[in-house]
């Protein structure tokens, strides 16, 4: 469950974003600029907005009112970034590991990741040596090697090629069924959304503009 409500300013735009979701995948969708990555970043802990309050899981990790935010490092938050901000100097073993070393996973976690994201191939190289999809993929799985309670998605897909898309969409939706994996996925892609996503928040301009279950978002799609 995560509950959130924020109010924060910035220069060209306004966020005023409220909203209650239960589903174990939730989407934030709409246009480039409606405030969807600012949403994440203060659930991440990389925002602090200048009003509001969230709550993961019963949590409270941010209350303006209260004077409260949980450090970074204890909101126990996954995150993926667009450009997947591997450390180029480390491998795909040594990236991984410093994900796991971040909450003392073990091997088995370790070769559990490998396996569902396919990435024994790539462990000996570094991330120039990889595709697009193939270095999402490896994000993915550091953040997932943190022990992560929710993993927060920012347009993981945008700039990969049409089967990289598929293949890391694809494992994504394996991560939801085989681990469980609760996610929030920030897209302006509707097909993206309506894979893997339970709920959808529609953003738009700084301010929900409507919250349908994924069965809904699909029918809306059809009907334009």
């Amino acid at each position: 469950m995560i509950e959130v409500a924020l109010r924060h300013a910035f220069s060209d735009l306004a966020i005023d974003v409220a909203f209650r979701a239960p589903a174990r995948v939730l989407a934030l969708f709409g246009d480039s600029g409606a405030g969807k990555t600012t949403v994440l970043n203060a659930i991440a802990g990389l925002l602090e907005p200048a009003a509001g309050r969230i709550v993961l899981d019963g949590q409270v990790l941010f209350d303006r009112a209260a004077g409260l935010s949980v450090p970074v490092s204890r909101r126990q938050i996954g995150y993926v970034f667009q450009d997947g901000r591997l450390f180029p100097h480390m491998s795909v073993r040594a990236n991984l590991l410093y994900g796991a070393r971040a909450r003392h996973r073990s091997g088995t976690e370790l070769d559990r990741i490998v396996e569902l994201l396919d990435l024994a191939a790539l462990l000996a190289r570094e991330p120039a040596h990889l595709s697009g999809g193939e270095r999402q993929r490896v994000a993915i799985g550091r953040a997932l090697l943190s022990g992560p309670r929710i993993l927060l998605l920012d347009e993981p897909l945008t700039g990969l090629h049409r089967e990289a898309r598929d293949q890391v969409l694809d494992h994504l939706v394996r991560l939801k069924i085989e681990l469980g994996m609760a996610m929030i996925l920030v897209s302006h892609q509707p097909a993206e959304v309506i894979a893997l996503a339970d709920d959808v928040v529609l953003l738009q301009s700084g301010t929900v503009a409507d919250h349908l279950p994924v069965d809904g978002f699909a029918r809306r799609q059809v009907r334009r």
